[in-house]
């Protein structure tokens, strides 16, 4: 089996998910994971998907021509999961909304070592005052060479700076 990672966006509509699932199933694939969500009136997603060797092209050809009916698909080949020399942290940050925030706690993060596993985020009114809140909720991929202390001092720092209140946690 050969394995796809799909990216796919298009205008939000009732059946899109179920075009590309019914292309994908017309083609001997097997959709095995999904992270798929509505915005601004938009559809995104990313999935992994299973295909016998025989279906590859097929399924791509099919997969690109779902462009008629307004959906983009980006293709790319499924790499190899590297070993796990990590930890799962997670991590939950909420402060009044400005432009910079992931700027400034990604860059932090890259310059540690530390990898994305997911990123949620959004804006949304405080309960008392209506003032815009951010909030980012994060799985992180820590290098087991990396002391938790050392990244918690840095994010606190960090979180200061920003005046936001950042929790760190391990995964369960």
């Amino acid at each position: 089996m050969d394995h796809l990672v799909l990216t796919v966006i298009a205008a939000d509509q009732p059946g899109l998910v179920e075009r590309v699932a019914q292309c994908i199933a017309a083609h001997g694939g097997n959709w095995l994971e999904s992270r798929m969500s509505r915005m601004a009136g938009q559809f995104a997603g990313i999935l992994r998907v299973a295909v016998p060797a025989e279906g590859y092209d097929e399924l791509v050809e099919g997969l690109q021509g779902l462009s008629v009916h307004g959906i983009r698909v980006m293709l790319a080949q499924s790499g190899i999961e590297p070993a796990c020399t990590w930890k799962p942290i997670l991590l939950d940050l909420v402060g009044n909304d400005r432009p910079g925030i992931v700027r400034d706690i990604t860059r932090l993060l890259a310059e540690l070592g530390v990898n994305l596993e997911s990123l949620i985020t959004e804006v949304m009114p405080a309960p008392m005052s209506s003032e815009p809140l951010f909030h980012a909720e994060a799985v992180l991929a820590v290098p087991l060479t990396l002391s938790l202390d050392v990244l918690q001092a840095r994010l606190e720092g960090l979180a200061d700076e920003l005046m936001v209140e950042l929790n760190l946690h391990q995964e369960k």
